[in-house]
């Protein structure tokens, strides 16, 4: 059965640096040797559609379910650092949310995860890359299936656009969200 664009598909995956530690998986074997607190579950999207790395998908489409190993660039996986996104912060910001810039933490700014660099009286440098970016990546991929159910399909992309799980119908083919 080969994959095409804007297929569903559920997929078994880790993500590691190139030749060193896993930064992303969904697989609860690999989640135990790190120090990631993610809590392993399926991973249903839809290919060629965004919903994961350009690379990931592309390598995907006209594939078969199975095993893959994959390696990308920077440029095929989370981009090449930017160094517009290395930027200079007030306290004031942190001290209005009660917040307390130490170096190496990682803050979310309103769904933009930035990391401190540096705190020098009220001014704290964030870095706004993904932690990632500029890295050659690895990836270890199974495509499990495919998935034709329709509210799978439309639970994971609401669960992509929204980052949680909403309940939902579908009712003469539109999809009705309760908030």
């Amino acid at each position: 059965m080969e994959l095409k664009k804007k297929d569903f598909i559920e997929i078994e995956f880790t993500g590691r640096v190139k030749g060193g530690d896993i930064f992303d998986s969904n697989i609860k074997k690999d989640l135990e040797n790190t120090n990631l607190n993610f809590e392993p579950k399926p991973f249903v999207f839809s290919l060629g559609e965004g919903m994961f790395l350009k690379g990931v998908e592309d390598h995907l489409i006209g594939k078969d379910l199975g095993d893959y190993e994959l390696d990308l660039t920077p440029e095929n996986a989370f981009g090449k650092r930017d160094p517009k996104l290395i930027q200079l912060m007030s306290m004031k910001v942190f001290r209005d949310q009660n917040l307390n810039p130490v170096p190496g933490v990682i803050f979310n700014f309103d769904g933009r995860i930035a990391k401190v660099l540096s705190v020098s009286g009220g001014r704290i440098m964030v870095d706004f890359n993904n932690p990632v970016a500029g890295k050659e990546v690895s990836y270890k991929i199974k495509v499990k299936r495919k998935v034709e159910d329709i509210n799978e399909k439309t639970k994971a992309f609401i669960e992509f656009l929204f980052k949680r799980d909403l309940k939902f119908e579908i009712k003469d083919k539109k999809i009705i969200i309760e908030s």
